[in-house]
């Protein structure tokens, strides 16, 4: 319950007697710095029968007022089913929310804002708010009872083989909190994917060809829709989904986690879709949003710093969430440690992902710009500065392999609206391929600190 505290309780002289409530009260008046514990207290006495993280969702989705969660409470909106309980599984806050109760009025669901807020870990359970709240879809029981349990039993047995990755950050030598592997569609893709692919500056080691239960998986995962909302953005192409590759991810225990970032979009080019299985224990998918800053504005405002908040998401065994468009340009995301876990049937302590991706062909290495180290450049995007907002650029990153350097090699990239790139031309013709040619894309001298760009 800490966690609700907005302040501290307020002490009562001792000859003070205590207070008490009427359930046939119409207003309650509190003053805004009571405790969440003691307005909970309150809304409990006025409707006994809910349970109490009943009652704090609702207390929580009315930014704390008990007497607007207790007016939304005594008129449920009878369209809602009560459903039994589901492990992972949790009503929507909407459900709580009363119908309007004259013409004209308007619902209390339009002025209903969840809103992640600074400090504070907004959970979300159902499917229904994840969608509202964030840039994610969630569908829980996305496969067969049985085929997710086989598919858990086969990737257990290969996660022994599972490595951890090996990367330099800010020089220095670290390791990756987890163990994973790469999944490709063929003996010959795993070939490519070994020599000529490049990964935190590096080739990769894990890569393997599917396994069976993993391929038909995947070729389950295309009806995953490719525009949310039906909207295109710019940038996005205009294709189907169609995944060709997996990461696959084992984390064992609730130490075993991975930081806030965002997926590198080297060869899956910009605003593209991620779509990711949970298997076995379940856990929380962080995601939080970045909001752009000026130049020369050193101090978040209140409003930016209530939209970065922290939201968790909470993934079952057997969940697909699904990362659209907007997800890696303006948010970031983690698997966040735990302090304790629920052990699951098949899997005990551990709990596997598997995020499909869809690498295009057009951004295949040997198209790609390289830097001074004569390596592939990776593809980044500006998220925090306000005036570069959006820009994708290439930039150097064979520094981050131990015991080598990179160099200060950095250029804007460029796409057409449906995120196909666009090459510099050369003397000798065009550079890449798959791709149109044109003649902006220059390489320019990269910033005193090319982490300004980026961040």
């Amino acid at each position: 319950m800490e966690s609700f505290i907005s302040a501290k309780k307020r002490r009562l002289p001792s000859n003070t007697p205590p207070p008490r409530f009427s359930r046939t009260d119409e207003t309650v008046d509190l003053d805004d710095s009571e405790s969440t514990d003691f307005k909970l207290a309150l809304l409990s006495s006025l409707h006994p029968s809910l349970d109490q993280s009943a009652l704090l969702d609702v207390l929580l989705a009315y930014e704390g007022c008990v007497e607007k969660a207790s007016a939304s409470l005594k008129n449920p909106d009878p369209t809602q089913r009560k459903s039994g309980p589901v492990i992972g599984h949790q009503s929507s806050l909407s459900s709580y929310i009363a119908p309007p109760t004259t013409a004209g009025d308007e619902s209390p669901a339009k002025k209903l804002k969840l809103l992640s807020r600074r400090g504070k870990t907004l959970h979300l359970y159902s499917p229904d708010d994840v969608e509202a709240h964030t840039p994610c879809s969630v569908i829980h029981n996305f496969l067969s009872p049985e085929v997710a349990s086989a598919l858990l039993e086969e990737l257990l047995d290969e996660a022994i083989t599972f490595e951890r990755m090996t990367f330099k950050l800010f020089d220095n030598v670290v390791q990756s909190p987890h163990t994973a592997c790469f999944y490709v569609e063929s003996l010959e893709e795993q070939q490519r994917q070994k020599t000529e692919y490049i990964y935190n500056g590096g080739v990769v080691d894990a890569c393997q060809a599917p396994i069976y239960k993993l391929n038909l998986i995947l070729i389950g995962t295309t009806r995953i829709s490719t525009h949310h909302n039906g909207k295109k953005l710019k940038y996005q192409s205009p294709d189907r989904w169609r995944p060709n590759a997996a990461f696959v991810n084992c984390y064992k225990g609730g130490a075993e986690s991975v930081g806030y970032h965002s997926d590198q979009l080297t060869y899956l080019g910009p605003r593209t879709i991620i779509g990711s299985i949970s298997l076995g224990v379940s856990r929380e998918f962080r995601v939080r949003r970045v909001v752009p800053q000026e130049a020369e504005s050193k101090v978040k405002t209140k409003d930016d710093s209530d939209a970065e908040g922290q939201i968790a998401i909470h993934l079952p065994h057997n969940s697909l969430l699904v990362m659209h468009a907007e997800m890696q340009e303006e948010w970031k995301h983690s698997i966040a440690p735990a302090q304790a876990i629920d052990p699951h049937p098949i899997a005990g302590n551990k709990r596997i992902n598997i995020t499909y991706r869809n690498y295009k062909p057009n951004l295949h290495p040997k198209y790609t710009p390289k830097c001074k180290c004569n390596v592939p450049a990776i593809l980044r995007v500006v998220q925090k500065k306000k005036e570069n907002w959006g820009r994708y650029f290439w930039m150097c990153y064979a520094g981050n392999v131990p015991g080598q350097d990179g160099c200060t090699y950095f250029e804007w990239a460029q796409f057409d609206d449906d995120g196909n790139p666009i090459w510099k031309k050369t003397k000798g013709g065009a550079e890449g391929g798959g791709g149109k040619v044109s003649e902006i894309g220059a390489v320019v001298q990269a910033p005193e600190d090319t982490k300004s760009i980026e961040t």
